[in-house]
């Protein structure tokens, strides 16, 4: 967050109408933002591009799981999203490799504040979702 950020989060101090539209709420940024990054892929791929760039079958042997349809898949969605490039070199065989484009390099705080939130609150989250209810 920035320096002029205040400790009341952005998102809690907007004022929201007692009933959100589900319109609104389909065309707010955030729920579009979050739908292409809450996927099941996106966040570790980014996380790995965030720290360097990949070949195609380097980042699928990197991650343990995904096929290589989705890999294919979830790359195109982050590049269609501006988020992620693709760069094809005239090799034979042909050479692609992976990595964030500016835009991308921005989502990488947000998303590092996202997972330190989680690290530090998952012991009280998973207990929560145990017991049924939430304490903090």
């Amino acid at each position: 967050m920035s320096d002029t950020h205040t400790n009341v989060p952005s998102m809690v101090a907007t004022e929201l109408p007692a009933r959100v539209p589900a319109a609104e709420h389909e065309a707010c940024p955030v729920t579009d933002v979050l739908r292409r990054v809450g996927d099941k892929w996106s966040v570790l791929i980014l996380a790995l591009l965030g720290r360097r760039t990949y070949r195609f079958n380097e980042l699928h042997r990197s991650i343990e799981g995904i096929s290589q349809r989705m890999l294919t898949r979830t790359l195109r969605s982050l590049e269609q999203d501006g988020l992620v490039t693709r760069t094809v070199f005239p090799t034979v065989p042909t050479t692609v490799e992976y990595s964030l484009t500016p835009l991308g390099e921005t989502l990488l705080t947000p998303l590092s504040a996202l997972a330190d939130w989680a690290v530090t609150h998952s012991p009280a989250f998973t207990a929560a979702r145990h017991s049924g209810t939430a304490d903090n």
